[in-house]
């Protein structure tokens, strides 16, 4: 009995070293065996890059920071005087009113891109590049079918932005908008894209927003918006707002549409778009009843200019436009803005409804007038 005690005994001694053993080396080789963790110590070198990595977008900023200026622009505003014994009616007076927005240096001999309307009747241009340098500017090219401008300042030591993928923006994307709202000094906000390809918003003739819900002021205008890494993805141009203050819906025009049009504007001082030379109505379901056609999407053609690209292509009133190079069109906006892609000089394929019979017509566009030529033919 005393030797089967003992046996027992000096088992149960065996057994707690054995399992004082595996537990301390599967503690070391295999932790989650026994579902045990290592410490984390937070305040260590790498831990803290990590972490800081993650919550501020500091090196973005910084790196974006220094090609973003301000823009100056002054406007002379006639005003008359009161009546005097020498001007009975008042005489005019010559005032200086100034405009404030933002631009982005693009080059770094001293291209700036910026909104058409910070320069819009300007009757002189100034920048402010980065610690308060004054520099002159001059007006290069305006393009204000899309609200964007181009200026050449003659400045040294100038730091061109990073181009980022205006189109890989996908909505959720940490975005920052930098510029100098209010006058107030350069400013940084951060926000997300909260939208892609806004268009019909009413701003510009031709639209394809990024929409974002970083803050976006007065002053703002020009300024860039950029990806976390601080590369330059749109240009800011407007907020939906009431109040003329932010509430959080901005929207700016991507740089790929901005970076086509400013090379349009320095090498030949204007943008070039297919035209067609007709005014044109969004099919509805009642005008698709009237005119006896048997697609719910399309542009009818109201009116065409007599010998215009669309008059010398065989188009006629009451054609509805229902492609466009093989492409669905859904309304007048998306007619204006397929043949806008087309080179002037160059064949369209137009697809058109007559009544129930579909009709291809090849067309040599035309030039896209200005805005104010486009006014007078009215």
């Amino acid at each position: 009995m005393k030797w089967l005690l003992l046996l027992i005994a000096r088992a149960a001694t065996f057994g707690a070293v054995f399992g004082i053993v595996f537990f301390a080396l599967a503690s070391l080789i295999a932790p989650e065996w026994l579902h045990l963790r290592r410490p984390v110590v937070l305040n260590t070198p790498t831990q803290v890059e990590r972490i800081e990595s993650v919550s501020s977008y500091s090196s973005g900023a910084l790196r974006a920071m220094p090609s973003v200026v301000s823009v100056y622009a002054v406007q002379a505003v006639q005003r008359r005087l009161p009546a005097n014994p020498f001007w009975p009616f008042g005489a005019p007076e010559e005032d200086q009113g100034g405009g404030l927005g933002s631009g982005v240096v693009m080059s770094a001999d001293g291209y700036v891109l910026t909104n058409n309307h910070v320069v819009q009747g300007a009757g002189a241009v100034a920048v402010e590049v980065g610690e308060g340098r004054p520099a002159k500017a001059r007006v290069v090219g305006t393009d204000p079918e899309t609200d964007l401008a181009v200026l050449k300042i003659d400045a040294e030591g100038l730091q061109p932005i990073a181009i980022g993928d205006s189109d890989g923006a996908r909505i959720g994307d940490i975005v920052l908008a930098i510029g100098n709202p209010f006058g107030v000094g350069q400013t940084v906000t951060q926000g997300i894209v909260s939208g892609t390809g806004r268009n019909r918003v009413g701003i510009n003739t031709f639209e394809n927003f990024i929409q974002t819900d970083a803050a976006i002021n007065p002053g703002n205008s020009g300024g860039a918006l950029v990806d976390a890494a601080g590369r330059l993805i749109g240009i800011n141009t407007a907020i939906l707002s009431p109040s003329g203050g932010s509430l959080g819906i901005g929207f700016a025009i991507p740089v790929r549409t901005a970076t086509e049009v400013m090379t349009q504007l320095v090498t030949g001082g204007r943008v070039d778009r297919g035209w067609l030379g007709v005014e044109a109505q969004t099919l509805t379901p009642e005008l698709a009843r009237a005119l006896g056609v048997d697609k719910q999407q399309g542009a009818v053609l109201v009116r065409l200019l007599r010998g215009g690209p669309a008059d010398a292509g065989g188009m006629m009133p009451g054609d509805v436009v229902v492609a466009v190079d093989g492409k669905p069109v859904a309304d007048t906006v998306d007619l204006i803005n397929r043949t806008a892609t087309i080179k002037p000089g160059e064949d369209g394929r137009y697809t058109v409804l007559r009544g129930r019979d579909e009709v291809e017509l090849t067309v040599k566009t035309g030039r896209r007038p200005p805005i104010d030529q486009q006014a007078r033919r009215r």
